[in-house]
């Protein structure tokens, strides 16, 4: 018994060597596979949430970029549409008012061509116009008519009205009152308009009153003082009317 125990006992000692070496080795080896198991297998569900995470932001931002552009693109439209419809009427309406400037200005040529700055039997030299008398009347009398004519006896104020002036006192060749005189002052000539005479066409020897000539008649190219009741033709004078466009 003791020699089978003895004999039994290196062989248990083997078998608890081998056992315990197993044992040994056995947890030993579970416990590092699972220990670098759960190394490798711990970090991954966060590595994949981050991943997810991520890929939802920049989808998320793509989202919101595409949407701001449409959004830009729309406004875009928006105003070019309501900016395109002022300049359309504008347009529209430059046109219109182009035709109405166009209309009016071939009209004030239709009337410029009918216009006349006179009235009929006056004729217009330098902005005035003048009628020249078909009958005889006395200085008042004549002064009297221009009144009713709206217009007076002619004031010579220039060589030029002169020379207009006796251009048709050489047509009519008769002495024709102007609207000169000197009844208030003796000496003292003014005209019409109680402006005094500055300019003067004279004949030699006039004015020399006689018979007590207050009043002025052109004779020729010259003038000469008159009595005032003497009949004679009369010139009248009024300035002219602007025709339209001028």
């Amino acid at each position: 018994m003791a020699g089978e125990l003895e004999l039994h006992q290196p062989k248990n000692q083997e078998e608890e060597v081998t056992v315990t070496d197993q044992a040994e080795n056995e947890p030993k080896g579970l416990i590092c596979s699972s220990r670098s198991l759960q190394g490798y297998l711990t970090p991954v569900p966060w590595l994949l949430l981050l991943l997810i995470s991520l890929g939802l932001f920049l989808l998320m931002l793509a989202t919101l970029i595409q949407v701001s552009r449409i959004r830009a693109y729309t406004q875009g439209q928006t105003q070019d549409q309501q900016v395109a419809v002022p300049q359309e009427q504008t347009h529209a309406g430059l046109e219109q008012i182009q035709q109405i400037q166009q209309q009016l200005t071939q009209f004030n040529a239709s009337l410029a061509g009918l216009c006349r700055p006179c009235p009929w039997d006056w004729e217009l030299f330098q902005g005035s116009c003048y009628l020249f008398s078909r009958t005889l009347g006395s200085w008042e009398t004549s002064a009297s008519s221009c009144k009713d004519l709206g217009a007076h006896l002619v004031i010579v104020n220039s060589v030029a009205e002169q020379q207009f002036l006796k251009y048709w006192h050489i047509r009519k060749n008769q002495l024709t009152w102007i609207g000169l005189t000197d009844h208030r002052r003796e000496g003292s000539w003014q005209w019409v308009d109680d402006t005094p005479l500055k300019l003067s066409f004279w004949k030699d020897g006039e004015p020399n009153n006689v018979g007590d000539e207050d009043c002025v008649v052109m004779a020729e190219d010259k003038w000469n003082d008159s009595i005032c009741s003497a009949n004679n033709f009369w010139v009248c004078e009024k300035p002219s009317a602007p025709c339209p466009g001028h």
